[in-house]
């Protein structure tokens, strides 16, 4: 949308970026974009235009791409996006980085948004040159972006150019972002929401089945297989929901599904299940998932990371896990009915007072739009 033909009775002119999109409701990327998307576009006086792969869009939100971005992006995320270019293919991931740049430079100045909404660090780089105020979601993934020789120092120029808010989606990211760009930049812990239906999942009682739901990657799966290999089977079942992003041989004793998206868990599947688990060594900001799964009362066992540190409370939300003994005393522990309820109960009080639903985390974005625009007045 140009500046031409906006709406003159919107306050605020926002211009979202994201490089990953559901492409339906049935499609598991990106989908805490499209939730996002829907509780920010859904505010009295915002005017919401979204660039990010082709999908469907939130009514009252418009379309920000440009020529042939549409066929670009789709063909990006069948890919499996530029992360995962870079894992497989170093150099078509490259080549894939500097055709995403290049668009984005191009849709900054066509729009000239009040307020730049940005979805990855890596997608405020285009913005040099601007002075658009902008709003950067910082995610766990970014901090191996920001382990490239040079990247730190050209986003602090790219921030230093205008009002930034940095809002990353937990506490934990916090201090070292300030380290980094504290003196160019706001930092502002946002967590994003969750949709307020997981607060309406109401538990059953079933034989005890634990969930895994994670791309499929071995830094995802961490020590899943080894350590489950034994604790698993018959009568403690685990089911394990993804898209296979490297191959690997699935154990006998698990049942994979593949693929899921989020109206399957909700109905399906977190009502009759004992608890979610990630063994996870991946790069992780606040794992949407386990936010989902706390706000539908489901206890957590979570390896011993720090994103995972910033939303469970070991032993009252939760189970932190740093070895196989820990796993085993963790399942062991939430076999037991009563235990498994109180921790889950707990699990869904924090994420509700915590975290909320994502009409709560569209009210803290909207605080920090007024602000970016307070500043740059």
């Amino acid at each position: 949308m140009t500046p031409a033909s906006r709406d003159k009775a919107a306050d605020l002119h926002l211009f979202m970026v994201s490089t990953s999109y559901p492409v339906d409701a049935r499609d598991w990327q990106g989908r805490f974009i499209a939730d996002m998307a829907v509780a920010v576009g859904a505010r009295a006086g915002t005017e919401l235009t979204l660039w990010a792969p082709p999908g469907t869009l939130p009514e009252g939100v418009e379309s920000g791409l440009l020529g042939d971005d549409a066929d670009w992006l789709r063909a990006l995320s069948r890919r499996g996006g530029i992360a995962s270019l870079l894992r497989t293919n170093r150099s078509a991931g490259g080549v894939a980085a500097v055709g995403l740049l290049r668009r984005l430079w191009r849709a900054y100045r066509h729009h000239r948004p009040d307020v730049a909404h940005v979805n990855w660090l890596q997608n405020a780089l285009p913005l040099w040159g601007t002075r658009t105020p902008a709003l950067v979601t910082v995610l766990g993934s970014d901090f191996g972006l920001l382990a490239l020789p040079g990247m730190v120092r050209a986003l602090r120029r790219v921030f230093r150019q205008r009002r930034t808010i940095l809002a990353p989606n937990a506490n934990w990211m916090s201090p070292q972002l300030s380290a980094w760009f504290g003196n160019v930049a706001e930092i502002r812990p946002i967590p994003f929401g969750v949709d307020a239906h997981w607060f309406e999942v109401a538990r059953i009682p079933a034989p005890p089945r634990w969930l895994a739901v994670l791309r499929l990657t071995r830094a995802k799966i961490g020590p899943l297989f080894e350590w489950g290999e034994g604790l698993f089977g018959p009568t403690r079942e685990l089911h394990l929901f993804g898209p296979m992003q490297e191959e690997m041989h699935i154990p006998a004793w698990l049942h994979y599904h593949g693929a899921t998206h989020p109206a399957e868990l909700r109905d399906i599947w977190f009502p009759q299940a004992a608890g979610l688990l990630t063994l996870s060594c991946h790069d992780e900001g606040r794992p949407q998932v386990i936010l989902e799964a706390m706000a539908a009362g489901l206890p957590v066992i979570a390896s011993d990371l720090p994103a995972h540190r910033d939303a469970i409370r070991a032993g009252e939300t939760g189970c932190l896990v740093a070895t196989r003994e820990d796993f085993a005393r963790a399942l062991e522990h939430l076999d037991l009915p009563e235990e498994n309820q109180r921790m889950g109960q707990m699990a869904r009080d924090w994420a509700r007072t915590t975290v909320g639903t994502w009409d709560d985390c569209a009210a803290r974005y909207a605080t920090a739009y007024a602000d970016v625009l307070r500043v740059s007045a």
